[in-house]
């Protein structure tokens, strides 16, 4: 890290040398260091920001959020940052040859990773200097002899993503090519072999063969090793994307033979390297890709260990809350961002953590569309009736219990209808409840929704994509119908989508139609509380959608269910705006001060709907 003199940050900031020492000596610059009798500013210091926390006098230099920042030199120099660096620690007490660590996007892999090759890989630059104070550079000489001190192979297939084989073939083989050229001067080094030099050129031109294609890794670390005299360390970040899009694309034979013989080549048996790490979202492939590699160990959400390493710990997410001044936000940023289990650890959403603050605090679902989920459509159109119904019951908030194989492959997503939980809750859209013992590699787990966030997102991401589909819009609509006070187009458009999206094999109870609806009310959670089965007044209302802001209605929905497809409609709503009135289901919200409430009675008979208003 650079630092400038106080006098330096007193001009670029506008204000006295006085005021920066002051503000030094209440920690109120963030990485400000004493030297001798002086304060050393961070290079990167820019502006002041008004502290929130009601001094006025007080202002604090706060660094940027790190949005998007995977670079571990620059997260260190110019964002905020949150160390994780005693993962280092972890893995030399152990110094298991090859890790995998599968954790959901946007969980802080490719930032670890990069961290990781920070500190391993000689360079020319001193890289000593982004570690001095973390927490690793506390742990002593036997931790910290191993910085800078290994050659590193580093790619990452996180961007390919193509609809061909062969257009995916001709980027990996650019990525393998960039990489070469980072060390290409292992082409003068006296200590490898012409042919070596050879294979170097083709490669690095891109005019390999595919079979010579996968013995990249293999050759250069073992050109690596041999110039520097030190095994080398290979990274793979996010492994498992091509093979993804392969299986979407039709080319997943072709992708598995090929990074099967090149991980084959650089990590089974090869005398060249020291460590192996890769990252994923998925074990993918268990049978081939990493067959008989008994040198492997992955690192799932369901283990204990680097558990505290993927996403943000309650300590950590306090203290980035006091540094920015929001410590009243923790308990909107648990119900938003927590209630995910990895191993021991409860662990928050880093991504939407970071985005929420970036935006004034403001809660909604940041970890929606981050990247694209369209295994989740390949999963649910061939999804039974029996896991439509579950994914509902989760929706309305309740846990069900399942298998869970976090070594889920993808030509088991068809066969295996129950790997639809182990995909949700490897992929982050599921969290482990309750786990009970091992059996054969596998755990019977009770899964549930973590968050609010993820409750929006499991509409918009699982629920729309059942193949009748459709609830968003209808659920837009519905709103609209709502705000206008116009209980008749509200009855149609339920009347379309009921007609399109609901078998005349489905409807058996009042809890399917509940789910039902429970999906359409989830779009509200933006504008509204979503509640389900709540015991207010005098019993327990079916849906209470309690307004954020008190210039919307409260609304109340009582369904009713026949199985006779014929029966009739205006006694059940009777009935259902009988119970609202009698069990006084408005009782809490009208003591929250809302003012106008619409209670609404829905009678569901087969594919028959009707509504009325109360």
């Amino acid at each position: 890290m650079k630092y400038i003199s106080a006098n330096e940050a007193a001009e670029r900031l506008g204000i006295s040398v006085r005021r920066v020492q002051q503000l030094c000596q209440k920690e109120l610059i963030y990485g400000a260091v004493r030297n001798g009798k002086k304060w050393m500013i961070p290079d990167n210091i820019s502006g002041i920001t008004a502290s929130e926390r009601g001094d006025r006098e007080d202002r604090t230099v706060r660094r940027s959020l790190p949005i998007g920042i995977s670079d571990f030199r620059n997260a260190v120099d110019n964002y905020y940052y949150v160390d994780k660096t005693m993962m280092i620690r972890d893995f030399l007490d152990r110094k298991v040859q090859v890790s995998l660590f599968t954790r959901p996007r946007r969980f802080g892999k490719t930032l670890n990773m990069d961290m990781l090759r920070v500190f391993f890989e000689i360079s020319e630059e001193d890289t000593s200097v982004y570690f001095k104070d973390k927490a690793i550079w506390e742990c002593g000489h036997g931790y910290r002899q191993h910085q800078g001190r290994y050659p590193v192979i580093y790619i990452s297939f996180k961007d390919v993503k193509y609809n061909t084989w062969d257009n995916a073939l001709t980027n990996m083989s650019g990525l393998l090519s960039m990489e070469f050229d980072r060390h290409r001067y292992l082409l003068d080094s006296p200590r490898c072999s012409d042919a070596e030099k050879k294979y170097f050129r083709s490669v690095l031109g891109r005019e390999a063969s595919l079979v010579d294609l996968a013995d990249a890794l293999k050759i250069l670390s073992k050109m690596l090793a041999e110039h520097h005299g030190m095994p080398a360390i290979i990274m793979i970040d996010e492994y498992d994307t091509p093979i993804q899009e392969g299986y979407l694309a039709g080319y997943y034979e072709q992708i598995i033979e090929f990074v099967r013989n090149l991980f084959s080549g650089g990590f089974k048996d090869n005398p060249n390297i020291a460590f192996g790490f890769l990252t994923g979202i998925l074990r993918v492939a268990k049978e081939s890709i990493f067959s008989g590699m008994n040198n492997l160990k992955v690192y799932s959400i369901t283990d204990t260990l680097y558990s505290e390493y993927f996403g943000f710990t309650e300590d950590e997410v306090k203290q980035m809350l006091k540094y920015y001044g929001a410590d009243d936000k923790y308990d909107e940023v648990c119900s938003w961002y927590d209630g995910y289990t990895f191993g021991d650890h409860e662990i928050f959403n880093p991504w939407s953590v970071i985005n929420y603050i970036a935006e004034d605090c403001m809660p909604k679902a940041y970890w929606q569309s981050t990247a694209s989920n369209s295994i989740v459509g390949e999963i649910i159109s061939t999804s039974s009736a029996e896991i439509e119904d579950n994914l509902l019951k989760l929706m309305k908030g309740e846990s069900i219990t399942t298998y869970v194989d976090t070594s889920v492959i993808y030509p088991e997503i068809r066969s295996k209808q129950s790997s639809i939980y182990s995909f949700l809750l490897t992929t982050g859209y599921l969290k482990i409840s309750k786990i009970y013992p091992q059996i054969d590699g596998e755990f019977m787990c009770e899964v549930s929704i973590p968050n609010k966030e993820i409750s929006r997102v499991y509409v918009s991401e699982i629920m729309n994509r059942f193949p009748h589909g459709g609830i968003e819009p209808t659920a837009i609509g519905i709103q609209h119908a709502i705000y206008n006070n116009d209980i008749g187009q509200m009855q149609k458009l339920l009347e379309d989508y009921v007609m399109q999206a609901v078998s005349s094999f489905d409807p058996g109870s009042e809890g399917f139609y509940h789910g039902f609806m429970l999906g359409i009310c989830a779009i509200f959670n933006n504008r509204y509380h979503v509640r389900s089965n709540r015991e207010r007044g005098l019993g327990h209302f079916d849906i209470q959608l309690e307004p954020i802001s008190k210039e919307l209605p409260g609304l109340i929905f009582e369904l009713k269910f026949d199985k006779n497809p014929d029966a009739d409609l205006d006694d059940l709503l009777d009935q259902a705006i009988t119970q609202i009135k009698d069990r006084r289901y408005d009782t809490e919200m009208k003591s929250r001060g809302i003012n106008r409430i619409v209670t609404i009675g829905i009678a569901f008979a087969g594919k028959h709907v009707k509504l009325m208003q109360g």
